[in-house]
């Protein structure tokens, strides 16, 4: 494979844990001009698209007037791991299909993105060497996921442990982001890394 068409060559993955700032990160980034590939948007407009195989898989109570009921599968599948891996294999090819079409755009552009994918190190479906992790304790992410999503806390025990563990991530990080403190304090670890990425890319 030519140097050309190797996938990935500038992208940056963006992972981290459920409540670790991921979302806040991706919007400094695109502040500061890069460009975010978001997994999650692509997966709300796959899901939408896939809707008759999620019903025939998940049943019709996952199913409203605009398409899938994201919370009433999140809570089918988080709870069970063959449901969620039958869901996963559905949709995840198709998902990977489209961040490789738009990483080809950027890739043309010779300068680095971030692609955020919340379940990159769990899919290892995805080639790419760099990788920013966001990271919180345990605790912090417990109490900021009960604030934001209204969600007990068994439910978010249950999605966190149902991913690869944030301190093992943590050790995996090409680049760290210490989210364990206030908004401005993310602000200056966002930046310093950025920083960073455009060193190494220079």
């Amino acid at each position: 494979m030519s140097t050309e068409q190797q996938p990935f060559k500038y992208a940056i993955a963006l992972t981290g844990g459920i409540a670790t700032g991921k979302s806040s990160v991706s919007k400094i980034f695109e502040e500061e001009g890069f460009t975010v590939i978001d997994a999650d948007r692509i997966a709300h407009q796959v899901l939408n698209d896939a809707a008759t195989e999620v019903t025939r898989l998940f049943g019709r109570e996952v199913l409203q007037e605009k398409g899938v009921d994201r919370k009433a599968l999140g809570a089918i599948v988080f709870g069970d791991s063959e449901k969620r891996k039958a869901l996963e294999n559905l949709l995840h090819p198709m998902i990977f299909d489209e961040i490789l079409r738009r990483s080809q755009i950027e890739d043309a552009q010779t300068r680095p993105y971030l692609v955020d994918i919340p379940l990159f190190f769990e899919t290892a479906r995805y080639n790419i060497e760099r990788v920013i992790v966001t990271y919180a304790s345990r605790a912090q992410q417990i109490k900021r996921a009960i604030q934001r999503d209204g969600l007990s806390r068994e439910e978010i025990l249950r999605r966190i442990t149902a991913q690869l563990d944030i301190e093992e991530k943590r050790k995996r990080a090409t680049y760290l982001i210490d989210n364990s403190g206030d908004e401005i304090q993310l602000h200056q670890e966002s930046r310093r890394i950025i920083d960073k990425i455009k060193k190494d890319f220079s």
